[in-house]
């Protein structure tokens, strides 16, 4: 029998390993910015266009690559970073596995430049698909400028799986924040399209974080430091007051590295624990220096994934710190909560020693005396001891009473066909109750051929489904307009996606009165928008939104209509009047498709008179 086990070519290697490496263009930009990372940059630019799709330009002034290096590194498994299985346990580089360049040009049009600083020339290379297009020499400033372009261009099929640019520019963003928060040391500038999207100089840890998300971030922020034998924590914890819906300001690093945890997380929830509303979740950035033998950070492609030696311990201190951060900086309540304040000692009286009391006894006071004068201490007007006054007659009270039902004998009252009813009592139909609300969840409507049970929060989520994206389309939604303007808070990136979404977020209501770079001003809100709800609402579509926007723009209204209807229905537990049910059967059924909510589950079901006669049935 022939053969039939091959050695697979180079390329097709390459392309398989990209398939784990690189799955999307932040895939892209996180390798070539750990790498200018591990180059010892100091200055970083990023570059993008379509969101990756046409351009990944990454320029760095690290310490370049010699003429070999250059042309050795797009092979496979070759890496600078380590040279012994051994090195894997005393990690202080991003990279180490040898495989990103290579699987990168296996998929892409590769450019790049480099040039060591004692070097006069550097190298310019050009690579398509795993094949060196060429090699030359070339005049270039210090470091390395990478270039990739058509990503996926020789497998159609990933590129057909990308999601649209806003997708993809959103977790580009992802990867640049998590890698220019690690390194606050470093210059960042970011650019999309040609315009200028973050400028971090270098900064302090707090001054980094205010300048990637805004700057309301600095008042928010509370310091959380510790130092133990296992572990060194820095960061900050966010005060519970401005705890969001979403998990997107959350970030650990573990040795300057990003990671998720959720056992971690777990860790500072408990924290927190009853010092937030219910599915509120904190933002933190908690910086954590282990000593690299005990971690493991070879055990995902994306080494976002690390495996801890003593994470048990490592839970309870960064419990524990946290918890103390939150108390010392009085964001959680101190234990004794009757404490009174004015029992405390004034401060000029603080060093004063106590004088002893003086007491005085009235040693003649005698309280079984019968005939003794009453004490001066007990003759106030208001005490208990006082003798009673004799108190009047009882029959006194009811004189003249004879003479008083006289007069009321006396007494003519209007006329009785003045006071009676307009209209006979037997004509009136009394009203009978139609609907009834079961454990604050459904409500029961009885109908001609049984009874309908409706689901009371997806009942309201189409009805308010159906006129958001009514008033979105038609264009004649009507809002109320607020006393004091609302001045809400947004990250830059979040900023940019309120600015796409102004218009359709106009026509459901909302009024912008101001725009600023970190921060909008509402004068107006849709009707059934309470002011506290505003910014729940807003952040809950903004978190919908950045989870994937489809292409076509009707497709995006519909997307801002269901998020903003599942933030505004009526949540299950919550009791309804006999009107409010009637209201919200009666408008269920007066919408184009009652049968399901926006996210396709039933609305109600329906039970005839005859499926109950079968379930008495013996």
């Amino acid at each position: 029998m022939s053969s039939i086990i091959q050695l697979l070519p180079d390329h097709v290697a390459n392309q398989i390993a990209a398939g784990e490496v690189v799955q999307r263009p932040a895939s892209v930009v996180k390798e070539l910015l750990e790498n200018a990372v591990d180059a010892g940059a100091t200055d970083i630019k990023l570059i993008l266009k379509d969101a990756g799709k046409s351009l990944v330009q990454v320029i760095d002034n690290g310490k370049g690559m010699s003429v070999t290096d250059a042309r050795l590194c797009f092979e496979r498994h070759a890496t600078s970073k380590i040279r012994q299985a051994e090195d894997l346990f005393s990690l202080h580089t991003k990279g180490f596995r040898g495989e990103a360049l290579a699987s990168i040009a296996a998929i892409a049009h590769v450019e790049m430049k480099t040039k060591q600083d004692q070097e006069e020339l550097g190298t310019h290379i050009v690579i398509e698909g795993s094949k060196f297009v060429s090699q030359e020499v070339a005049v270039l400033p210090k470091g390395t400028s990478f270039g990739v372009k058509n990503l996926f261009f020789n497998i159609p099929a990933r590129r057909n799986f990308l999601k649209s640019d806003t997708v993809e520019y959103r977790h580009i963003v992802d990867e640049f924040q998590r890698l220019s928060l690690a390194h606050p040391k470093i210059y960042f500038t970011f650019f999309h399209n040609g315009s200028e999207m973050f400028n971090l100089p270098p900064s302090s840890l707090r001054q980094r974080i205010v300048a990637v998300f805004s700057g309301k971030t600095n008042e928010k922020l509370v310091p959380v430091t510790e130092e133990t034998e296992i572990v060194n924590i820095q960061g900050f914890v966010c005060k519970p007051e401005f705890a969001k819906k979403n998990r997107g300001e959350q970030f650990f690093f573990v040795n300057d590295r990003f990671i998720k945890s959720g056992y971690l997380h777990h860790a500072v929830m408990a924290a927190y624990d009853g010092l937030l509303k219910d599915g509120a979740q904190p933002s933190y950035f908690i910086y954590l220096q282990v000593p690299p033998h005990t971690i493991d950070i070879n055990i995902h492609p994306t080494k976002t994934e690390i495996k801890f030696d003593d994470e048990s311990a490592l839970y309870a201190i960064l419990r524990a710190s946290i918890k103390h951060s939150l108390g010392q900086f009085n964001v959680a309540p101190v234990l004794d909560f009757e404490r009174d304040a004015n029992l405390d000692t004034p401060y000029h009286y603080k060093d004063l020693e106590g004088a002893t009391p003086t007491i005085q006894v009235d040693r003649s006071f005698n309280p079984f005396a019968e005939d003794s004068k009453p004490n001066k201490h007990f003759t106030n007007s208001n005490s208990s001891f006082r003798k009673a006054e004799p108190s009047a007659n009882w029959e006194s009270l009811y004189v003249g009473l004879k003479q008083d039902s006289e007069e009321i004998d006396t007494t003519i009252f209007e006329n009785e066909a003045v006071t009676s009813s307009l209209f006979n009592t037997d004509e009136v139909e009394q009203k009978v109750n139609k609907t009834y609300q079961i454990h604050k969840k459904y409500i029961v409507n009885p109908i001609k051929s049984g009874m309908i049970i409706v689901d009371q929060q997806r009942a309201h989520q189409r009805i308010l489904y159906e006129q958001f994206l009514t008033n979105i389309t038609v264009h004649l939604a009507s809002s109320q307009q607020l006393l004091f303007p609302l001045h809400l808070y947004f990250s830059i990136d979040e900023m940019q996606l309120i600015a796409e979404l102004k218009p359709s977020l106009t026509n459901t209501g909302f009024v912008f009165e101001e725009t600023y770079e970190d921060s909008v001003v509402i004068s107006g809100l849709p009707v059934n928008v309470s002011e506290s709800e505003a910014s729940i609402v807003l952040e809950q579509l903004l978190s919908d939104l950045q989870n994937g926007i489809p292409e076509s723009s009707f497709s995006q209204n519909d997307t801002i209509a269901k998020s903003m209807a599942r933030s505004l229905a009526v949540k299950t537990g919550t009791y309804m009047t006999e009107k409010e049910q009637e209201n919200l059967v009666n408008g269920l059924f007066a919408c184009k498709d009652p049968n399901v909510s926006p996210f396709q589950k039933p609305t109600f079901i329906t039970i005839r008179v005859e499926d109950l006669d079968k379930k008495f049935a013996l």
